[in-house]
C-alpha cells in the first residue's frame, strides 16, 4: 500500500519545539517534492513549507520563516519539519503531501498522509 505516514505531533507549551516526520511506505520519496500543509478547526487549509526532490530548494509560508525548517533524508525515505518557537496559533493537524514539484502543493498532490495533531497550549 502506497502511503505517507506522519509522526511527531503532540502537546507542547508556547515557545516549545517539535519535529514532525513524514515517512513513505510502499514507494520512494526521492522522486517527489514533499510539502507540509496544516488545517486548524474552522480554518482553511494552508501551506507551511515545501522541499524539492533533491532537497536543494525549499519554500516557506512567509509568516513561518525563521521558526520552521524543512529537511529530507532520502536514504531514510523521510522528510522532517522542525517547529520552533511554537505559538498557540500553530495548533492544527499537519499533513505531508507528495507531488512532482512544489508548485501548488496545498491543493494538488499525489499522496497525502493521515496527519499528526500539533497542539500548542499552556
Amino acid at each position: 500500500q502506497l502511503q505517507l505516514v506522519e509522526s511527531g505531533g503532540g502537546l507542547v507549551q508556547p515557545g516549545g519545539s517539535l519535529r514532525l516526520s513524514c515517512a513513505a511506505s510502499g514507494f520512494t520519496l526521492a522522486g517527489y517534492a514533499i510539502g507540509w500543509i496544516r488545517q486548524a478547526p474552522g480554518k482553511e487549509r494552508e501551506g507551511v513549507s515545501c522541499i524539492n526532490s533533491n532537497g536543494v530548494r525549499t519554500n516557506y509560508e512567509d509568516s513561518l520563516k525563521g521558526r520552521f525548517t524543512i529537511s529530507r533524508d532520502n536514504a531514510k525515505n523521510t522528510v522532517y519539519l522542525q517547529l520552533n518557537s511554537l505559538k498557540p496559533e500553530d495548533t492544527a493537524v499537519y499533513y505531508c503531501v507528495a507531488r512532482g514539484y512544489c508548485g501548488d502543493y496545498v491543493s494538488n498532490y499525489v499522496y497525502r498522509g493521515q496527519g499528526t495533531q500539533v497542539t500548542v497550549s499552556s
